[in-house]
């Protein structure tokens, strides 16, 4: 370490991963107001955080399967922190967003895009915030993941695409919020995967169920579904869907 540097903390880390997380893979710089604005909360300098977010893609695995590599000098903290992110995605996001708050002087409700207005008070509401927060969490982490843009068609309209989930959220509490287990997916094409009449296979590749198939030609079919038989999917700059999810879709889900 450089004489009058000083040590980045647990806490400090955790919320570079939450910011690595939530912002495009592109835009992991120092001009970035994101980037800038934690800097601000945790007293470094833009280019020390942007470095930073640099460091933990050298260890993001999805990353490393593309051959893309970040900087080469994430220290033994770094990982530490990494793998324990990595490895809970149960609970480290929920814990990074609150430690978000706290920096900010903030209630989490007030810092996180969800709505609290129809929620009940007591128990039951602060579960439902944690809810909410980590699926708003979930979100961003797919949206930035793909840059915005729909998997399947390249619709880049954010307000159009949903964050859904290769693996339902009611059959795998532990995946529920891992990135890898999320796609970015426009409306209509959500509905057909979640209903199993088109999946993506484990090469990342579009079928269409033959339900669809079958049916008479329309221009709407066409248009909507044929189109993309067989094509490959927009791959995120990061979190790569992951295989073993993909297979049980395609095993499971879908209606061949």
């Amino acid at each position: 370490m450089k004489k009058g540097q000083k040590l980045w903390t647990r806490e400090e880390l955790i919320l570079a991963i939450n910011l690595y997380c939530k912002l495009p893979f592109g835009r992991l710089h120092r001009l970035n107001p994101q980037v800038i604005r934690l800097s601000e909360l945790i007293n470094r300098t833009p280019s020390s955080v942007a470095y930073k977010l640099v460091n933990f893609a050298s260890l993001d695995p999805s990353l490393k399967i593309r051959g893309i590599k970040g900087a080469s000098n994430a220290s033994k903290l770094d990982k530490e922190i990494w793998d324990e992110f990595y490895n809970n995605w149960e609970d480290l996001p929920y814990e990074s967003e609150n430690l978000l708050a706290k920096f900010e002087n903030k209630a989490i409700e007030a810092i996180s895009p969800i709505e609290i207005n129809d929620l009940p008070e007591g128990k039951t509401r602060e579960s439902m915030v944690k809810l909410r927060v980590n699926q708003s969490f979930f979100r961003s982490s797919i949206l930035a993941s793909y840059n915005n843009t729909c998997c399947i068609t390249g619709l880049n309209q954010s307000e159009l695409l949903i964050a859904g989930h290769i693996k339902p959220w009611s059959e795998d509490e532990k995946n529920r919020l891992n990135p890898r287990n999320g796609i970015a997916i426009n409306a209509l094409h959500d509905k057909a995967f979640e209903n199993g009449l088109l999946t993506i296979t484990p090469e990342y590749k579009i079928k269409i169920s033959n339900t669809i198939l079958k049916q008479k030609r329309t221009e709407a079919l066409e248009k909507y579904f044929l189109q993309y038989e067989n094509k490959d999917i927009i791959l995120p700059s990061r979190f790569l869907p992951d295989v073993e999810f993909l297979k049980y879709h395609n095993d499971y889900r879908f209606k061949r």
